[in-house]
């Protein structure tokens, strides 16, 4: 009859990492990537990350307003175009459009859906 095999649970290592070695290597390789890739990229990415942050922000606005999914289909979105924008909504926000929030911002969904435009009297508008 073969041997059973070890038991290497009483072995435990000193992390989930084990010794790290691979760990340390990838990190090791990140580092160099990032002092070779950040300066090229980083300006690229800036300009990307404003408007894209501003479209999802619109998006997570309009999916309040409109009623969430089937609001935006009312609008004539796509299916597919909601479930990409919320895909990239999730990865930029981590977190759904329906339970996401924005500190400082609330929604008035009684004026939205009356059609008030309240503008209010700021330096600039006076």
């Amino acid at each position: 009859m073969p041997e059973p095999a070890k038991d290497f649970r009483s072995e435990r290592m000193p992390s989930p990492e084990g010794k790290g070695l691979a760990r340390r290597a990838w990190d090791s390789y990140v580092n160099a990537v990032d002092k070779v890739a950040r300066p090229p990229l980083e300006p690229v990415v800036t300009r990307i990350a404003a408007p894209l942050t501003a479209d999802l922000l619109g998006f997570w606005l309009v999916w309040h307003l409109e009623g969430g999914f089937e609001g935006l289909r009312r609008l004539g979105m796509s299916r597919s175009a909601i479930y990409r924008r919320v895909r990239l909504f999730r990865i930029a926000f981590n977190a759904h459009p329906d339970e996401f929030s924005v500190p400082g911002v609330s929604i008035d969904l009684k004026a939205y859906h009356r059609g008030e435009l309240v503008v209010e009297e700021t330096e600039v508008n006076t």
